[in-house]
């Protein structure tokens, strides 16, 4: 028994280290932080609406439509004349509002003549994230209670009622205003759809690029160290900056030949469920042209290398096959992390705090990219790639530093820094 727990407890010592707990940490405060955002997200959907109504028909059933913006939504603004509009939009906005309602005359009246009765939308979007599409949900919501209300007054008042009238008493006329843009035949939710079905590529291909490639380098280096290989190339009269840039780009050329096959699966996975490319975007202007197609490779292409990169620098602290797929994680997270916030938070409408972070880590350029260039936000997407391409400087400068140091053979921090002082003295 006294050999079987010193096996225990040896085997404990080796896998119980700050690399192997450190991730599960990392990861436990994500998935918790994403806990609470959700159900901060459950919170939000119960918030009533900030809306505006004018009112220009002024009888029975347009009167239904006003009682049911009033009792159920928060009304910023009302009127009954039609030259107040542009008022009305303003001060929406500046409210933070979802949308202005405009019942146009005749409303009634065309709703007693068996003709559905229009009614004028006017959405304020602010950003494309999931969580910015909540807010029109609600209003989609009092659209429907707004419909079942005029329902039941047409049926209790004649039994004989169109039922194609009784089922859909209105139409909607709308038009979507985001970023400057004017949408028309368009809702908020409709634009999150397509936008992320547009978006949605990328940053899947990227995470899935990152964790695999990162993978490779990381665990190619512990196996370098474990067959005592690394050591014999490090003798070999190559500059140690010819090495690391030769083990980068590999593993970037390898990436990239990953990242064409998986772009081209995912592609066919998301036509298959409806979600191809160029929906109804290119209608209104939004299309990447080839310009905004090179940027975008671009910052593909550098932020691979900076994620090589850093793979390589995790790779060193590896002091043997096991310990390296601990050091995988924390790369794994950095990709993994700006996905999901990029799904639920459109990057203008974020608090700043969230944007610095987004913007930090390296990975999230690429995924910003798509989205960012649809409205023409050149300016985040060069930034992006200045900021990247630095960082994988500072981190490829960091690896040559450690690969000409005997800090790439220890593994031990004690043991560098006796070597390191040894060697100076």
């Amino acid at each position: 028994m006294s050999a079987l727990g010193n096996i225990i407890k040896k085997e404990i010592k080796e896998l119980l280290t700050p690399t192997t707990i450190l991730p599960i940490v990392v990861m436990a405060v994500i998935f918790g932080s994403m806990g609470n955002a959700i159900g901060g997200l459950e919170e939000k959907s119960q918030e009533t609406p900030v809306i505006g109504f004018i009112d220009v028909d002024n009888s029975n059933l347009s009167a239904i439509v006003t009682s049911i913006l009033n009792n159920y939504s928060d009304v910023v603004f009302n009127s009954s004349e039609i030259s107040d509009k542009q008022e009305g939009l303003e001060t929406i906005k500046e409210a933070d509002g979802a949308a202005l309602f405009i019942i146009p005359q005749n409303f009634t009246v065309n709703i007693r003549n068996e003709t559905p009765g229009e009614i004028e939308i006017y959405w304020i979007m602010k950003g494309a994230g999931i969580t910015d599409a909540i807010s029109s949900g609600a209003v989609e919501q009092l659209i429907y209670t707004i419909n079942t209300n005029i329902s039941r007054e047409l049926i209790q008042e004649s039994a004989t009622v169109n039922a194609t009238l009784a089922l859909n008493p209105t139409v909607r006329n709308e038009i979507t205003y985001f970023k400057e843009k004017e949408m028309p035949g368009l809702s908020p939710g409709a634009i999150v759809g397509m936008l992320s079905s547009q978006s949605m590529l990328i940053p899947i291909v990227m995470m899935m690029i990152i964790i695999m490639a990162g993978n490779m380098v990381i665990s190619s280096m512990a196996l370098e160290k474990e067959n005592k290989t690394l050591e014999t190339l490090l003798t070999l009269p190559v500059k140690r900056t010819s090495i690391v840039t030769g083990k980068i780009v590999a593993s970037a050329v390898i990436g990239l030949l990953l990242s064409v096959i998986y772009m081209i699966g995912m592609s066919y996975y998301f036509q298959g469920f409806g979600m191809s490319e160029g929906a109804n975007l290119a209608d209104y202007g939004l299309v990447l042209t080839s310009q905004d197609l090179v940027l975008v490779g671009i910052s593909l292409f550098i932020t691979l290398i900076a994620a090589l990169s850093l793979c390589m620098l995790l790779g060193t602290f590896a002091k043997n096959y096991k310990s390296a797929q601990t050091l995988t994680v924390p790369i794994s997270m950095l990709a993994m992390v700006p996905m999901f916030i990029t799904m639920f938070v459109d990057f203008d409408t974020m608090p700043l705090a969230l944007k610095t972070l987004l913007f930090a880590i390296p990975f999230s350029h690429p995924m910003i990219a798509p989205r960012a260039l649809l409205f023409n936000d050149y300016l985040l997407v060069i930034g992006g790639i200045v900021y990247v391409t630095i960082f994988a400087l500072v981190t490829i400068s960091i690896v040559v530093w450690v690969f000409k140091t005997d800090r790439l053979l220890t593994g031990s921090v004690k043991r560098k820094k006796s070597l390191f002082f040894r060697k100076r003295t």
